[in-house]
């Protein structure tokens, strides 16, 4: 016992004590949270012994919810809720089938009766045209079964000149010398070409055998002239071939020289 001091006791005690309270605290812990506790109610639940199979699923459902103490949704809530859903892209259905079952032979204005009653119509104006081809004084002229063709339009040198001939979008379709006598025939397009000369005095234009020009004083250069029949006809005055003898020569030449 002469050992063992005062001081260590006290401190052994001392901690013994702390242990105890720790473990009495997580123990009470312990306890409240495993606890359970059941309160009354003032209504006890119901219970339903036999469901009768005649009712329909609203009925019971009803019955259910006043028991329960819950609200019947409307019909409209239910029917906002299992509507379908929009789709993304609508579905189409094609109509090649029904349509492609009509016969135009049976249905419509193309049936067999208003087909041959058409047939018949069509002989007989072939045959009133016919007879009167055949009666007419010139008949031995050719039936015109196509569009009269555009007017020639060419271009025609009476004295050496330079021509260059260019299309709307820039690009070169003719450029030559042409010496006196010859002639350049301009291509038909969709928008007219333009015609440059470095000799305007001498070049002319034909359009189906009728002179037209010059297109400028002799020696001097002229560009940007459009090479259609109408601009030519509208800006530049006819040439009198027969009291311009010269010009009249080179033209017959020009028109003989392919």
């Amino acid at each position: 016992m002469t050992r063992i001091e005062p001081g260590a006791l006290g401190s052994t005690a001392v901690l013994l004590a702390l242990l105890g309270v720790i473990g009495y605290g997580g123990w009470s812990v312990l306890q409240e949270v495993q606890k359970v506790k059941l309160a009354p109610i003032d209504q006890a639940p119901g219970m339903i012994s036999e469901v009768s199979p005649l009712e329909s699923e609203t009925t019971t459902m009803a019955a259910l919810d006043e028991s329960v103490g819950l609200a019947t949704p409307s019909a409209e809530a239910l029917d906002r809720l299992y509507r379908p859903q929009a789709l993304d892209v609508p579905v189409l259905v094609p109509r090649d089938g029904p349509i492609a079952t009509l016969d135009p032979r049976t249905v419509g204005a193309l049936t067999a009766e208003s087909q041959a009653e058409d047939r018949e119509d069509i002989l007989n104006d072939m045959s009133n045209l016919i007879a009167q081809a055949a009666l007419s004084e010139d008949g031995d002229s050719p039936i015109q079964v196509t569009a009269e063709g555009a007017p020639e339009l060419a271009v025609v040198a009476v004295l050496p000149s330079w021509v260059r001939v260019q299309a709307a979008d820039g690009s070169v379709l003719f450029e030559k010398i042409l010496d006196a006598g010859e002639r350049y025939v301009v291509p038909a397009m969709d928008k007219a070409p333009v015609l440059r000369t470095g000799n305007a005095g001498g070049v002319y234009f034909a359009v189906n055998g009728q002179a037209y020009g010059p297109v400028g004083s002799s020696g001097s250069v002229v560009k940007n002239v459009a090479l259609s029949v109408a601009d030519v006809s509208d800006v530049f005055a006819p040439v009198d071939l027969a009291a311009n003898t010269s010009v009249a020569e080179l033209f017959r030449v020009a028109q003989n020289t392919e």
